[in-house]
């Protein structure tokens, strides 16, 4: 079975690395499901893995662009000045400073979303179950209120970044595998801290806080930890995004709480929460089913969208992958002893 395994996952890897090849027009939809790929995992880490449902996760998207493109913006001219003239158009960025701009914007994208996750997490992990995905949502959807008054940041015109400094596909293809690496290593990590005392400890918050923390589990230090790492990780995608999408503002893009800010939780539900495939298994089909619904359904895909939702939650409450591990336990290594009259136990 471990062969097997580490078969499987070298095929995948192979095919990740060829997949902008095989299909080359779909270069922007790959990069874009990796994306979702991203921000399903890393909301399952409070979602599914500790039982924090949160709604605000987009906060954390929507400031690593910003965090981003001020980075990037402030190692060559006045963000100021840059942002007032709606930028790219009129200044000018050389293939270093772009590239600079992109690697110190990712870094220091990732490391102040995790600064806030810490901050707001004392306010917001006060608050339990509904109270908290409402308590997160109100934080993203301020947030996007406060930046598109910001003038500094470019106000409600929002920010343009230069574009690529090289082919229009060459530049497709970096974004996909500087999507595709992250990916491959939250997946890696994940499949690591999920193993260690670490995951058995958000697991026990998750079942029951109370008892957790009678066991001497610092509750609130795994609840930040795991926040932040996942704000992180959030960050660095939403980075990424500023640079591919060159032109973006804050309500509709960046702090985008009905579109990605809610796929990314279907995603999850789809797929199944607090297990490791399955926000990859969910991303992937939602991403299938939107490019699907938005392209020939539109005008309808969020009464699609309504329907999906619909259907999970009434006939897979547990996801697609608790669905199957109730169906064929076998598959991921569950035994089930059968009594003398053949009943499971």
């Amino acid at each position: 079975m471990t062969a097997l395994r580490y078969l499987l996952y070298a095929v995948l890897l192979v095919i990740t690395v060829l997949a902008p090849f095989i299909f080359p027009d779909f270069r922007t939809q790959l990069a874009t499901l990796w994306l979702m790929i991203i921000v399903a995992l890393t909301w399952d880490m409070t979602g599914g893995q500790m039982g924090y449902n949160s709604l605000g996760n987009i906060f954390f998207y929507g400031t690593g662009m910003y965090v981003a493109a001020v980075i990037a913006i402030g190692l060559v001219y006045d963000v100021g000045v840059y942002t007032s003239a709606s930028g790219g158009g009129i200044n000018e960025f050389t293939p270093v400073q772009y590239f600079a701009g992109i690697g110190l914007g990712m870094l220091g994208a990732g490391l102040f979303c995790a600064a806030c996750a810490i901050v707001i997490g004392y306010i917001t992990f006060g608050l339990r179950g509904p109270y908290f995905a409402i308590g997160t949502l109100g934080v993203a959807i301020a947030a996007g209120e406060l930046v598109s008054n910001w003038d500094w940041v470019g106000g409600g015109q929002g920010i343009t970044l230069p574009v690529y400094p090289a082919d229009l596909d060459e530049g497709k293809l970096f974004f996909y595998y500087v999507f595709a690496i992250i990916g491959v290593v939250l997946f890696i990590f994940l499949k690591w801290l999920y193993s260690t005392r670490f995951g058995a400890a958000i697991n026990a918050i998750r079942d029951d806080e109370e008892k957790a923390e009678a066991m001497g589990i610092h509750t609130m230090r795994y609840k930040l930890t795991a926040w932040a790492l996942a704000a992180f990780f959030v960050g660095l995608v939403g980075a990424i995004s500023a640079f591919q999408l060159i032109s973006f503002e804050p309500l509709e893009t960046a702090y985008q709480t009905i579109n990605l800010g809610i796929f990314m939780v279907v995603c999850v539900l789809l797929g199944g929460k607090g297990t490791l495939w399955g926000p990859v298994v969910g991303a992937i089909l939602f991403h299938l089913f939107k490019e699907i619904t938005w392209n020939y359904l539109l005008g309808w895909q969020w009464v699609a969208l309504g329907a999906l939702i619909v259907v999970t939650v009434v006939y897979f409450q547990d996801g697609l992958m608790g669905w199957l591990m109730h169906r064929k336990p076998g598959w991921f290594g569950i035994r089930i002893d059968e009594g003398s009259d053949g009943a499971r136990k």
